[in-house]
């Protein structure tokens, strides 16, 4: 019996390699291309196999061409409203019979997240500060943000995310939308649903980790994933809830909701103020535009294109660094006066005197904050201020040439 295979197709995004002289016609499994590259990955019910062309990397996950268009849709349709996901590149299918007589599945292709990790990385490699709340936060604010945009995940879990440092923290990328669907508002059913299958996600993963002793003897599996069901429901309340307030502190209590919010990185975009029935009080609902507050405003500042603890971290320099000059020429200097000074005479120099061949060990940003960090413990030792860009020097000796490239971690450095 002779199958129909339809003829090959490629859907691909511009600015991106054209991919056409790869051996589509192969199942993935038996490609021996010499731009194979062996990145570390999470657990996926697909064959997944990295390639490196054109100076970046691309992820190739084999699976149905319904699956395939679905998700690179949506992830395209994420990605344009700011969220945090892998950039969809492009699908493939027609790729003609395999071994066995049936159809090749069509290919998902995905540019790879550079300056990520997954999780099972990083409980190996180079220690996170307080590691399992740092990465129970990134997936709470993750699956919030996402559940404010109508996004149901279906499968929320370690595997599907990676995670970038920001400035001591982690940030949560989602990576595989293959069970998701799109609502313009979800309801608390379909939260509550989506928030217990990333709890049992979690829980089981941790578990398989602790039994192959890769998980540190304090982190608690069953205890972790029931503190990111705390964490998701705190930080949803914090975003959602409606708040009465009195006339007497009206103005207080409406400005201090909104510093919060900041805090936790999200604009608002309106506060809306209602009057209670029967009294002078009011009810205050704030709509949250979007997380990404600091990272918009170093953005506007200085063009940096940076996480948001690491913006936070980068603007609280700027502002010592402007309080610093201003003191000295007796002159106050505008924001982006301040912020271009502090781009030329301080970030860039720092940068340029780091090895060549040790800068990409490290997101520039995440790399500045450590530079920062170890300035601040140097000052300590010493008991004086330390100059940046000696404390650059003993950092690039004492620290950076001895951290794995976090640039692309291969599989072998899990």
């Amino acid at each position: 019996m002779t199958v129909e295979v339809p003829p090959f197709h490629l859907v691909a995004r511009t600015g991106h390699p054209d991919f056409l002289d790869f051996p589509w016609d192969q199942p993935l499994t038996d490609w021996d291309d010499p731009r194979l590259v062996d990145y570390a990955k999470g657990v996926s019910r697909h064959v997944v196999r990295f390639v490196a062309d054109g100076g970046r990397a691309y992820a190739l996950k084999e699976t149905s061409l319904e699956l395939a268009e679905r998700e690179y849709g949506l992830l395209r349709a994420l990605a344009e409203e700011d969220l945090p996901v892998v950039e969809a590149v492009g699908v493939v299918s027609g790729r003609g019979v395999g071994p066995n007589g049936e159809p090749l599945a069509a290919v998902l292709i995905t540019r790879h997240l550079e300056f990520s990790l997954p999780y099972r990385t990083l409980f190996t490699g180079r220690g996170v500060p307080d590691l399992r709340r740092r990465l129970i936060d990134a997936l709470a604010v993750l699956l919030v943000r996402l559940h404010l945009a109508g996004f149901f995940w279906g499968d929320c879990s370690l595997s599907n995310v990676l995670f970038r440092r920001d400035a001591g923290a982690l940030a949560a990328y989602l990576v595989d939308a293959e069970t998701a669907d799109r609502h313009p508002t979800l309801t608390s059913g379909q939260r509550a649903h989506d928030l217990t299958l990333a709890t049992e996600n979690v829980a089981g993963e941790l578990l398989d980790l602790g039994s192959a002793r890769r998980l540190p003897s304090d982190v608690d599996p069953l205890a972790t994933a029931e503190e990111l069901q705390e964490r998701y429901t705190e930080l949803w309340d914090e975003l959602t809830r409606e708040e009465v307030i009195g006339l007497d502190d009206r103005r207080h209590r409406i400005v201090a909701r909104l510093r919060r919010l900041n805090e936790l990185g999200f604009d608002v975009e309106e506060v809306e103020l209602v009057g209670v029935p029967g009294g002078r009080d009011v009810r205050m609902v704030a709509r949250v535009l979007e997380e990404g507050h600091q990272r918009r405003r170093l953005a506007e500042l200085t063009g940096l294109d940076v996480q948001e603890n690491q913006a936070r971290r980068l603007l609280n320099d700027i502002a010592q660094y402007r309080a610093c000059r201003q003191d000295r020429e007796g002159r106050e200097w505008p924001d982006a006066v301040a912020a271009y000074r502090w781009l030329t005479d301080v970030f860039e120099p720092a940068m340029a005197r780091v090895p060549p061949d040790l800068a990409d060990k490290l997101h520039p940003a995440e790399l500045f904050h450590e530079i920062l960090e170890h300035r601040w413990y140097l000052g300590e030792e010493q008991g004086r201020d330390v100059d940046t860009l000696d404390a650059v020097d003993d950092y690039v000796v004492s620290e950076l040439r001895d951290r794995t490239d976090e640039h692309t971690v291969i599989a072998g450095d899990e």
